[in-house]
């Protein structure tokens, strides 16, 4: 864990909560208390404090509530089939305003302390303001005593209990969180629909319920010898005390979160993975012989990927993941992931938010585009490594099924969710889209924000792999997780890494792809002989510059590069590939809208010019990119 204080001035809150919590399953009510130690690190007077309270949001006419009826006015498009596509999101839908008083969910806090004295709050829906009596000075500890009573809501978005898969208890945002206060000051972002951002610290949990329920959590489990149920080191001889209930103790360091979930039918299986076995990967899901398989495979992929993760992305420091059936999807948290199913695509998309999230704490409402980009990025390289590695284990008998998995891949690499790029083009061509600074909350549509924070947002990387090159992005992921694990960046400290590591200038692709909604389009215009060379006019068609690689095809087949750099770069990228020839042209002024280059070759030799053939960069149209001259 980095200082609370460091290079340039930089500081960040730090919190440790000792929580002990009853959570009865005969009427689903849970009462907690909480004892908060607040470390105030910043320079500044804190005169009032505020406080998340997440399951206010399912009660009808909840600002989530509407915001989901609201989008569902929205219609995107008319499918083939004549079905009616509405912009709400489909697991909340209307379903919030049908609650009755016994499913509806609330957070309520009866009582709140500051070092020993009672202090005045009010509740408006998900967020709870303090004024406090006495102002919290800089660089002080501060101590907290909550008494808090929930009822878990059936499960809307997330949380809550009785799921789709009958999962008893989905147990996500459920306990009255402090919110941040970093260099922007405070962030009381009510409980809309979207993403989250928590203060970094320690989380000394002690859960009590039903004897009979197994829970997978946030945390390692303190006392395996009095639960049993699969924890502990083989051989661990259980002790379990009598009553009706037990209570569960975890402990978890370093994190900004903590999930628990739990059901009586769950099993836990588990393996240890990664170098030296260092990490015991856990998963815990609901009995049923028919997915039993399933799960136990997503057990055995999760430790073949964890090396090639952390080769990548940088070491998982944790000694402990867990994959935890429940929720509506698939929803990350520390050391843990809420997942429907055993998906690979789902499940190596939720554990890499244990980087870009869960490690890099990023404020996910104002810059979302670097978790779930990231996270999408990060997603598509695991899965082309994963079923290109371990095909013929995985396809033993099926050759089809190998041909088509690994076709696919190659086809959509190295993008996950689906291909980013085409959510991307659909984003550009509906008409719709907004700045990628948008807040996540206040977007028109869920269509925009999910299409910027995934797609675009995995564009944005795999973009910049083609702007400064894939080995140069390597090592800018790397020494991103080495600056910025364990706090909180924004998309000028990633852009600030991404500069100095590269030697190029970037601030001008922060502003253009995440500010506006210009986009690009390069073409060939044409080729012309001059002698013994071929002059080759290019144009930009429209609004965003970018450096360009044309391969240039002979007739014999052999192939040559081109690189045209763009001035704002002041710098040029490696080159990529050791067996093509690289000729690197002056810069390309952004003012121009079009360049000529010449090459030492006689039109009569050249079969081909493209732009880009790696189609990493985003063009939104590469029908005039590709320049045949024909046969001669």
């Amino acid at each position: 864990m980095v200082p609370a204080s460091g290079q340039n001035g930089y500081w960040q809150q730090r919190v440790k909560y000792t929580m002990h919590v009853n959570l009865n399953v005969r009427d689903n009510r849970l009462t907690g208390t909480q004892h908060i130690d607040y470390w105030n690190n910043s320079p500044d007077t804190l005169h009032k404090m505020f406080f998340h309270l997440y399951w206010n949001a399912f009660q009808p006419g909840s600002m989530m509530d509407m915001r989901s009826r609201t989008a569902g006015n929205t219609i995107l498009f008319i499918s083939p089939k004549g079905d009616t596509i509405r912009d709400w999101d489909e697991r909340v839908r209307d379903r919030i305003a049908h609650l009755n008083a016994d499913q509806i969910g609330y957070d309520s806090v009866t009582s709140l302390k500051v070092n020993g004295r009672s202090q005045a709050f009010r509740i408006e829906e998900t967020i709870m303001e303090a004024d406090l009596d006495r102002p919290i000075p800089p660089h002080s500890l501060t101590r907290l005593d909550l008494r808090f009573k929930d009822q878990v809501n059936i499960q809307i978005r997330r949380s809550g209990r009785d799921n789709a898969e009958g999962v008893r208890y989905s147990m996500s945002q459920w306990y009255p969180k402090i919110s941040e206060y970093d260099r922007k000051g405070w962030h009381p972002t009510p409980y809309v629909a979207r993403e989250f951002y928590g203060v970094w610290g320690d989380y000394d949990v002690y859960l009590t319920l039903d004897r009979d329920y197994l829970v997978g959590a946030t945390g390692y489990l303190q006392n395996p010898s009095g639960i049993g149920y699969g924890y502990g080191p083989p051989g661990t001889v259980v002790h379990r005390p009598g009553g009706s209930t037990l209570t569960w103790h975890f402990y978890a360091p370093d994190v900004h979160d903590f999930v628990w979930a739990a059901d009586p039918d769950y099993r836990h299986i588990s393996r240890r993975a990664g170098n030296a076995a260092h990490t015991l990967i856990q998963v815990i899901y609901k009995e049923n012989p028919a997915m039993d398989t399933s799960w136990k495979t997503l057990l055995v992929a999760a430790g073949r990927v964890l090396p090639y993760m952390e080769y990548q992305f940088g070491p998982y420091p944790f000694h402990q993941y867990s994959f935890i059936q429940g929720g509506d999807g698939g929803m990350e948290y520390p050391m843990a992931t809420l997942v429907k199913g055993p998906g690979l695509g789902d499940a190596f998309h939720e554990w890499m938010h244990s980087w870009y999230q869960m490690m890099l704490g990023t404020n996910e409402s104002m810059v979302p585009w670097m978790d779930e980009g990231f996270t999408t990025y990060a997603e598509g390289k695991i899965s082309f490594y994963y079923f290109h590695r371990f095909a013929d284990s995985i396809f033993p008998h099926d050759p089809d099924g190998k041909k088509r998995t690994l076709d696919r891949l190659d086809h959509n690499l190295p993008l996950g969710e689906g291909n980013a790029y085409r959510g991307y083009f659909s984003l550009v061509q509906s008409g719709i889209a907004e700045p990628m600074t948008t807040h996540a909350d206040h977007y028109q549509t869920n269509f925009a924000y999910e299409e910027n924070a995934y797609s675009k947002g995995a564009v944005f990387l795999e973009q910049l792999g083609y702007i400064v090159g894939d080995s140069v992005l390597h090592r800018v992921l790397l020494e991103y997780y080495r600056e910025w694990a364990f706090r909180h960046p924004y998309a000028d400290d990633f852009i600030r890494v991404a500069t100095r590591v590269s030697g190029i200038q970037l601030d001008w692709y922060q502003e253009y792809w995440i500010s506006t909604l210009k986009t690009i389009d390069y073409g060939i215009d044409t080729l012309l002989p001059e002698g013994d060379s071929t002059l080759i006019c290019l144009g930009n068609y429209s609004q965003m510059p970018m450096p360009l690689d044309l391969v240039i095809t002979l007739r014999g087949g052999q192939k040559r590069m081109a690189y045209v750099p763009m001035d704002l770069m002041y710098g040029i990228k490696p080159a990529e590939d050791a067996g093509m020839p690289r000729t690197v042209y002056p810069a390309w002024p952004w003012t121009n809208p079009k360049d000529t280059i010449a090459l030492p070759l006689p039109i009569g030799a050249i079969q081909s010019v493209e732009i880009d053939p790696s189609r990493r960069m985003a063009d939104v149209n590469r029908s005039n990119n590709l320049f045949q001259t024909g046969s001669r």
